[in-house]
């Protein structure tokens, strides 16, 4: 069971590569503005071991101020996304303070206006079989 803590971007590399291909239903995320927190459960597959499993996992994105979609429907509560990337791009040189990107297949994106990166993706379930593994191209 993984859980790990983004607290810059290099941190954020990382949990973009746990995430990549990870699926969840846009119902499944949530803006809390009075804690300032972004929050969801994905089906996460499991890269780390081979890209055969997935997981139920929560992320959740702290110090958030806003947030903000592209190409996504947010209505459609059972809509399924695919995480590809999470990004970030700091609002300037040498500050906390930026976006995070959250890249989805198919050209949609949240935004999510953040005072610094303080991100948790923790591993709720046992692992289980993958019905299929995506395919990206590599050789």
């Amino acid at each position: 069971m993984t859980k790990l803590a983004a607290q810059d971007a290099e941190d954020l590399t990382i949990l973009s590569a746990r995430l990549q291909d990870a699926v969840a239903k846009l119902g499944d995320f949530a803006f809390l503005p009075k804690q300032r927190r972004f929050a969801g459960v994905v089906n996460r597959l499991q890269w780390e071991s081979g890209g055969k499993t997935r997981v139920r996992a929560g992320l959740h994105f702290d110090g958030v101020l806003a947030v903000q979609t592209q190409n996504v429907k947010l209505g459609a509560k059972a809509a399924v996304v695919s995480i590809l990337a999470l990004g970030f791009t700091p609002k300037a040189v040498d500050d906390p303070a930026g976006v995070i990107e959250i890249v989805l297949a198919g050209g949609g994106a949240i935004r999510l206006e953040v005072e610094c990166i303080d991100a948790v993706l923790d591993d709720l379930t046992q692992p289980w079989a993958a019905i299929a593994t995506p395919d990206h191209g590599g050789a």
